[in-house]
């Protein structure tokens, strides 16, 4: 029998409690309270406030068996069916080969989370949220990778204690060892890649609006995978050249996309490791889009030194990757928390501490640029106006 962890004594203090900490502490008790409860059911105001936090806590309770149904809406690509054309109950269950009674459990969930909608003649058809996942590669692709992650969190302690037994570790080529990164299988890097290549789109049109492209004469995409980044931005931007940086096997699966779409002639790839290898230099600006959340500080302080060293005096570097709230009240912040931790690298971090890496890195001018959509990525913007004199005591100092 299984018994909870005896908790440990709370740190004596000298000090006294501030009158926040007093009054945080009051208002715990207070709202713990079963009299509060009851008083707040019998008044008409409080009444609501209660029933909109029940209901949220119920969401968090109910999250797993969501994001379930949403996988079973995947994998038997009801969305994508719904969207060629309403169906019914019985078209459905000819479709999916499910016994009638579980898939009207699957569709009566799915209404209540709003990705299938009722229609008339007893037909069912895509919902609003349903939408975006008939519509988008992407999504589907990021569901489905999901399960490895869930599997994972099926013992959430174990995860905590032990990250290293995490299923999600196999999606993972990118490593500091390079004894392991030579030796993975080429499914391996053709496989995550893929992934990243259908789940970047929403990135790269939130990146083709938010920041003027136009400015620039040549590009340098560190981390770039297959491409889709650089692919996309030259289509766009056609003064544009372009060069991609990434692991070798990575490089060369981009090679063979950039040359399928055109682009040969303005896109060079280029195969190495930027923990070991000097990055193209060239570029007047660097753009490192959903990688530094990978890797730890000083992994990340590295890159981004040899990026200041790259670039040429007045040249600019573009970040670009999920950040953190201020104050951690974003419902994406935990799914990264978990997420990264199970890839077994990396941490997701806020817009100042990722300015406070690439100012020692030795970027002045850095600012967070405008961003419609932030939930996908926020953009840090920073510029080498000076050398940067060797220090090696600066990732000490970050700590």
């Amino acid at each position: 029998m299984s018994t909870l962890p005896t908790p440990h004594p709370l740190p004596a203090f000298d000090a006294q409690p501030s009158w926040r900490e007093r009054l945080a502490a009051r208002i715990d008790r207070w709202s713990t309270s079963p009299g509060l409860y009851r008083w707040a059911l019998s008044w008409p105001l409080s009444r609501w406030v209660v029933r909109r936090r029940s209901a949220r806590l119920f969401e968090l309770m109910a999250g797993f068996v969501h994001t379930q149904v949403l996988l079973a809406c995947v994998r038997l690509r009801l969305l994508e069916t719904l969207l060629d054309a309403p169906r019914t109950l019985d078209q459905l269950v000819a479709q999916t080969g499910l016994p009638r009674a579980g898939l009207q459990r699957l569709l009566d969930s799915a209404v209540s989370m709003r990705l299938v909608d009722r229609r008339s003649g007893g037909r069912y058809g895509l919902g609003a949220l349903g939408a975006p996942v008939a519509a988008h590669e992407g999504i589907r692709d990021m569901v489905e990778h999901n399960a490895t992650l869930y599997d994972d969190m099926r013992d959430p302690l174990a995860l905590l204690r032990d990250p290293g037994q995490a299923g999600m570790h196999t999606y993972w080529p990118y490593t500091p060892n390079q004894a392991s990164v030579q030796a993975a299988p080429p499914a391996t890097f053709t496989r995550y890649s893929a992934l990243m290549a259908t789940s970047q789109r929403f990135v790269i049109d939130e990146l083709l609006t938010a920041y003027p492209f136009a400015d620039h004469r040549r590009v340098l995409d560190v981390g770039g995978g297959m491409g889709g980044w650089v692919s996309a931005l030259a289509q766009r931007h056609t003064h544009l050249q372009c060069d991609l940086f990434d692991l070798p096997p990575v490089a060369a699966l981009a090679q063979d996309h950039v040359h399928r779409q055109g682009l040969g002639g303005r896109i060079t790839t280029h195969g190495g490791s930027f923990t070991a290898d000097p990055l193209p230099t060239g570029a007047d600006l660097v753009t490192l889009v959903r990688v530094a959340h990978d890797h730890a500080d000083d992994t990340v302080l590295h890159l981004l030194r040899a990026i200041h060293t790259a670039l040429p005096m007045g040249g600019t570097l573009l970040l670009a990757e999920p950040m953190a709230q201020s104050g951690g009240q974003s419902p994406s912040d935990p799914y990264f928390h978990f997420y990264l931790m199970a890839m077994g690298s990396g941490q997701l971090r806020t817009p100042q501490a990722l300015m406070a890496l690439m100012e020692t890195a030795g970027f002045t001018h850095i600012e967070l640029a405008p961003n419609p959509m932030p939930l996908h990525a926020q953009i840090l913007v920073g510029r080498k106006s000076r050398a940067l004199s060797p220090d090696p005591e600066a990732t000490t100092r970050l700590h």
